[in-house]
């Protein structure tokens, strides 16, 4: 009788696990088996919807904007430029850690979008297992990418500091 049972789909949970618990269930309580049907719709409807190219480049220039501290601009509303009072040179850094230039918030974007364009090339280099040359090539261009980034910022950071004096010539 109990092959019968199995075979028509359910089975008694007793069945299951009388010997760990044994006396919570009886003989009344069984597990169904339902078979779903699958539904399936005969229209199909799609939206229009741009590439994924335009999405990411539409994320890209967003950040972009971000990067180049539109808020700050607006908010702020600094000089785009500056000049020496001493010599009346142009500036293009501001002498504060606290402040920028419209320029320089740009140029430091510009660098923060190069060092990360390395990271995805770094990243990019890692698909390329089976063919050496090109993934040392990816490599080689993202860590070169990086550390100019890098580099460029940490001497932006240091003439901000007063560490390197900015447009001093030696004539």
């Amino acid at each position: 009788m109990s092959k019968l049972i199995q075979s028509s789909g359910s089975e008694t949970i007793k069945e299951k696990i009388v010997k760990k618990i044994p006396w919570i269930f009886g003989n009344k309580l069984r597990k169904p088996r339902i078979h779903f049907p699958k539904i399936q719709i005969s229209k199909r409807f799609s939206l229009p919807t741009p590439s994924r190219n335009l999405g990411l480049l539409t994320i890209y220039i967003f950040l972009f904007v971000l990067q180049i501290g539109v808020i700050y601009i607006i908010y702020r509303e600094p000089i785009a430029l500056g000049a020496n009072p001493s010599t009346g040179e142009a500036m293009f850094i501001y002498p504060d850690m606290h402040d920028a230039f419209i320029i320089e918030s740009i140029v430091a974007s510009i660098l923060i979008f190069i060092s990360s364009t390395g990271f995805i090339i770094i990243y990019q280099a890692t698909k390329y297992t089976y063919d050496r040359s090109f993934a040392w090539r990816l490599l080689l261009i993202g860590v070169v990418l990086t550390l100019i980034g890098f580099i460029s910022l940490q001497y932006i950071i240091a003439v901000k500091e007063g560490v390197i004096l900015q447009g001093t010539r030696t004539n």
